[in-house]
């Protein structure tokens, strides 16, 4: 697969790309908060403050999870607040067939397999006695050799199964963050053989995600540090698809007292509830500014007079806890 940065859906001319590409990916499950906005004004001002260019990816392939009217709430959150993007803003849910056809590449060299196993078979797997005794949900390889191709796996099941990458045993995959550095993913012992095409056909968020980087011409990825240990799957499938990877620059995550990421549970944390409080964009880009390290107080800001403050090395290393209302009302 060849890095294509002139996609037919959009995107950026070859001769308007003149710095690093980046780009924003909301997913279209809710609205965005003080978290997403946060991560977002850093990627944002990574790529422009380098003279940069920021695209705008709307991850709608969440099933059921998606909100259609959160698209444009996601759209006006985002101008709110002060950032921008060039070109038109790109779904993923039409990409569906450029995404099939990368599946069937990976098929076609061997890369990946059907596999027919349940949730729970993999959960009941893990703990069998002589099961693995890696943590979490790791996918013990039940399916792997056990099919031909799909034909086979349906007509001797009757279930259609999903794709799964075959991980090479004992893969641990090397790469430098921008921010934490050196990083190691021991992959096979995560994950193991990992899933890129569910059963219904639609791309899995790690084969979707590289496709859409590599054909938009990404050169920098920005975003939360919780998805540090994804970006091992995704480099293996940029190999497998010949395709190159770009930087990496994962960042704490806002977090509620208890130490987990922004919910519900945390109380309202939506940029369009500041909004209709009337609390000024302004007021939450210099929040999260001071957050991100960035400037010494909360003073009242905007994204583009951030440009010159911009230093990833700045960035507090904890995840930041927000405690109450930040902005003293209620």
């Amino acid at each position: 697969m060849e890095r294509n940065p002139v996609p037919e859906e959009g995107g950026l001319s070859g001769e308007e790309v003149k710095g690093p590409v980046g780009r924003l990916a909301p997913s279209p499950t809710g609205a965005l908060h003080l978290g997403n906005a946060r991560t977002f004004l850093a990627a944002w001002l990574s790529v422009r403050s380098r003279g940069g260019a920021c695209l705008l990816r709307i991850e709608d392939l969440d099933g059921p999870r998606v909100k259609r009217e959160a698209v444009a709430e996601t759209l006006e959150d985002l101008s709110w607040l002060g950032l921008d993007w060039d070109g038109e803003p790109m779904l993923q849910s039409p990409r569906i067939p450029r995404y099939e056809t990368a599946r069937m590449h990976l098929e076609a060299k061997g890369w990946i397999y059907p596999c027919v196993c349940t949730r729970s078979e993999i959960a009941a797997a893990q703990s069998a006695p002589q099961g693995p005794k890696d943590h979490g949900m790791r996918y013990p390889g039940t399916c792997r050799g056990r099919f031909a191709d799909a034909a086979q796996a349906r007509a001797e099941t009757g279930k259609d199964p999903a794709w799964r990458f075959r991980v090479p045993e004992g893969t641990v995959v090397p790469f430098r963050d921008r921010f934490h550095g050196e990083i190691e993913v021991p992959v096979d012992a995560e994950v193991g053989d990992f899933v890129v095409a569910k059963r219904d056909g639609q791309p899995a968020y790690q084969l979707a995600v590289v496709v859409d980087d590599a054909d938009f011409g990404i050169d920098e990825v920005c975003r939360g540090d919780d998805l540090l240990s994804s970006t091992g799957r995704q480099l293996l499938l940029y190999e497998a698809l010949g395709a190159r990877p770009p930087d990496f620059l994962h960042l704490p995550l806002v977090v509620g007292p208890d130490g987990r990421r922004l919910a519900k549970r945390h109380g309202d944390t939506r940029l369009s509830w500041f909004r209709r409080r009337g609390v000024p964009a302004a007021e939450v880009c210099g929040f999260l500014a001071w957050t991100l390290g960035l400037r010494p107080t909360r003073e009242p800001t905007t994204p583009d007079r951030l440009l010159a403050d911009f230093r990833p090395e700045a960035i507090p290393r904890e995840s930041y806890v927000l405690e109450g209302d930040p902005f003293g009302k209620g």
